[in-house]
């Protein structure tokens, strides 16, 4: 296989160890630390940083756009296209690995994955589960459901009721290649009929889905805004909280206990306001339930944050956030994560959430070649994305900015 040394660059390994100029060499789709003899090319990144390809852990590659007439216009087998220009999007910002949080089922992982296509790794749940009337159920007044994610063979619909049909969903999820399972255990900002507020299914359905997911090594993700939707997630055993806008004394008290991951989401409900702003056509009162979402979320994640409760980089990435999804990084330091601390969220942390650690998150022998090289300060988080250099992804260059080429052999 081929080999590639990496010379002269900074080097943060998302350890938590202090960046440190150090050789790399890339062989074949693997690192190896220190100097290959007679490696097949040398690049000189001398003054710039080369970091582990970020994780993001909530992405939907399958939504392409927040305006619901314009999802309803395309065509059933287009969002697998679009799907194809998010990934390459994705990737192109430094984003090697991603936990997609429904949309995306395994036709798609195995596209990636078999290189027919370019685009981070991927991590499927396929479909979230969510209760009748719940997030995730889009039937309007009208008697309408304008389904986005329709049902298809590989993809069944999400909406369960009572534990034996949710363990049975569960079962059919897992069947289909989920690597976690995601549950909506509250309401949502984008769903008409509920409130974000409101804790959805009860903790029997709760504890069927966590368990039966649990006895096949399957971990469970929520959707949770709510306070009691949140507690009853943890109390379950889920093994993230995804949003956690609403996050009480007692709810963090819980996530400390319990060792529960919270993936903030910052930066979603301000693209949704500013999309709305602009003209984006939703269904009726979506945008007053995110500007009241927006307002509480930066709190409750500076008391997690505060608190030591674990926290993961996920950017809830749909529609034009595609590419975009290191904002995150910018608000995560905004909202008071030391920025090391945000470096390790978007790498070794998140990494760690989706149980792939071994592999990817950190820079040291034997691990999978997926790099960022940034010009620049790494911790200007404001300068992401457009300080990426050269992205590699399992020993392959998949982006490379010319103007920083410094071939030398």
């Amino acid at each position: 296989m081929p080999t590639t040394l990496l010379t002269g660059a900074r080097v943060f390994d998302g350890t938590g160890a202090d960046p440190r100029e150090q050789d790399l060499t890339i062989d074949g789709e693997f690192l190896r630390l220190g100097r290959a003899e007679n490696a097949d090319e040398t690049v000189d990144l001398t003054g710039l940083t080369v970091l582990p390809g970020f994780v993001d852990a909530h992405v939907h590659v399958c939504l392409s756009n927040l305006d619901l007439m314009a999802n309803l216009g395309y065509p059933f087998s287009y969002q697998f296209f679009l799907a194809e220009r998010n990934l390459r999007r994705t990737l192109d910002a430094g984003v090697t690995t991603v936990r997609d949080a429904s949309g995306a089922d395994l036709g798609i992982q195995r596209a990636v994955d078999d290189g027919l296509i370019d685009g981070p790794a991927l991590r499927i749940s396929i479909i979230a589960l969510s209760q009748t009337g719940g997030h995730g159920d889009h039937w309007l007044p009208s008697g309408n459901s304008p389904e986005i994610l329709l049902p298809h063979p590989g993809r069944p619909s999400g909406i369960v009721d009572g534990p034996d049909e949710a363990r049975r969903r569960v079962r059919e999820l897992i069947r289909n290649g989920a690597n976690f399972i995601k549950v909506n255990t509250s309401g949502g900002v984008f769903s008409p009929r509920d409130n974000p507020a409101h804790a959805h299914f009860t903790q029997e359905e709760l504890d069927a889905i966590v368990s039966e997911a649990a006895r096949v090594d399957v971990p469970t993700m929520a959707h949770a805004h709510g306070a009691a939707g949140i507690k009853a997630a943890i109390r379950a055993g889920v093994r993230s909280v995804e949003h956690g806008t609403d996050l009480d004394d007692e709810a963090i008290a819980l996530m400390l206990e319990r060792g529960t991951w919270l993936v903030p989401t910052l930066g979603v409900t301000q693209f949704i306001i500013d999309r709305i702003d602009q003209g984006a056509a939703v269904a009726p009162g979506i945008a007053e339930k995110a500007r009241a979402n927006h307002a509480m979320r930066a709190d409750s994640f500076k008391r997690a944050v505060d608190a030591g409760v674990r926290i993961a980089m996920g950017s809830d990435a749909a529609a034009e956030m595609h590419g975009r999804n290191l904002v995150e990084l910018r608000l995560m330091a905004e909202g008071g994560l030391a920025p090391l601390r945000v470096l390790e969220a978007a790498t070794r942390s998140a990494a760690e959430l989706l149980g792939i650690d071994d592999r990817v998150g950190t820079i040291g022998d034997g691990k999978q070649a997926d790099l960022v090289v940034v010009s620049g300060d790494p911790l200007d988080f404001a300068a992401y994305p457009g300080n990426i250099v050269r992205v590699y992804r399992k020993g392959k260059l998949v982006r490379h900015n010319q103007a920083f080429s410094r071939l030398t052999q």
